[in-house]
């Protein structure tokens, strides 16, 4: 069995974006629970959390926009940005604490302590950019992660590949004009779903140019539709031949998520990871650290998260 790591603290659940709003705290409690029912979590290397430290989130993040932030919560202000970012007391160290803990478990891969890793944090961090919270977002906690694999463990190629059903706009936005991230987003079509980007005809910018990859899915499409796009993927990733793989894991794309309208099911996810999983073996030594994005259905997130941890688990 392969050591998978898990990083998960209580204090994600203090962000509070209120009793009506899709991605609240039940959703991490919902998932430790069920790993708990199903004997999962006791296999798992259970990795704490910790505060990322400011000049770690410069690297994707401007300092105008870490201090608005922080300003904004200790003046008690409703929302960051747009309303769908709502604020609480806890909520730049809970976003803190969100990066750090990715980065905890990246160095722990990176360390050898566990093969691949799951990052049940929260908040999400996909659609931040680096100056503007969306999409209840506030800090790019893959986009940070890839950073610090570049300058502290000299990583030279990554892939992150984005398979919420919203565009990964935060994480494209900040490495467009990268060569050395290779960026893969699967999202529903950008004319029916939220952010509004990630046309097929995006594909980065300037050096960084043939190193996105967006695949916007018509509504309905279901596991097949998935696939058979990763084989444009996996085709990507021989070239590019990435060292470390990150996951931007949303499970929205769910048949039952209410937030859109693609089809995909627990073996579809399940399937995503073995393809994903092998690439990481081909490449990057197994090496994968996936983070939790996006699922508002909650048993749909709890079971298609089980079999997403059981395929990183397998031998």
């Amino acid at each position: 069995m392969t050591k998978t790591g898990l990083v998960y603290d209580e204090i994600y659940l203090k962000h509070d974006t209120g009793s009506y709003h899709p991605e609240r705290a039940q959703r991490l409690t919902a998932i430790i629970e069920y790993l708990k029912a199903k004997g999962l979590f006791d296999e798992l290397v259970r990795i704490d959390a910790e505060p990322a430290e400011r000049n770690i989130l410069e690297l994707c993040h401007k300092p105008r926009y870490i201090d608005t932030f922080k300003r904004a919560v200790e003046g008690s202000a409703p929302f960051l940005n747009t309303p769908e970012c709502p604020l609480s007391p806890a909520t730049f160290e809970v976003a803190s604490y969100a990066v750090g803990g990715v980065l905890k478990g990246v160095n722990n891969v990176m360390d050898g302590g566990v093969t691949n890793c799951f990052c049940a944090v929260r908040p999400p961090g996909h659609h931040a950019e680096r100056s503007r919270a969306m999409g209840f977002c506030y800090f790019n906690n893959v986009a940070i992660a890839a950073k610090h694999l570049q300058k502290h463990h000299a990583i030279e190629r990554i892939a992150i590949i984005d398979w919420d059903v919203h565009h990964g706009n935060g994480t494209q936005h900040i490495f467009e004009e990268d060569p050395s991230v290779f960026f893969i987003s699967f999202h529903q079509d950008p004319s029916s779903c939220y952010p509004g980007s990630g046309w097929a005809s995006e594909i980065g910018n300037g050096q960084g140019k043939g190193y996105t990859m967006n695949f916007p899915m018509a509504p309905g499409a279901g596991n097949e539709a998935y696939l058979s796009a990763m084989e444009r993927v996996e085709q990507a990733m021989e070239e590019f031949r990435p060292q470390f793989v990150l996951i931007s894991s949303g499970f929205d794309a769910h048949m039952d998520d209410p937030l859109a309208h693609i089809q995909l099911n627990r073996k579809g996810f399940e399937a995503l990871t073995q393809r994903i999983k092998k690439i990481a073996e081909t490449f990057a030594e197994g090496r994968i650290v996936s983070v939790l994005e996006g699922g508002y259905n909650l048993k749909a997130l709890q079971e298609s998260l089980e079999s997403h941890i059981q395929v990183l688990m397998e031998g």
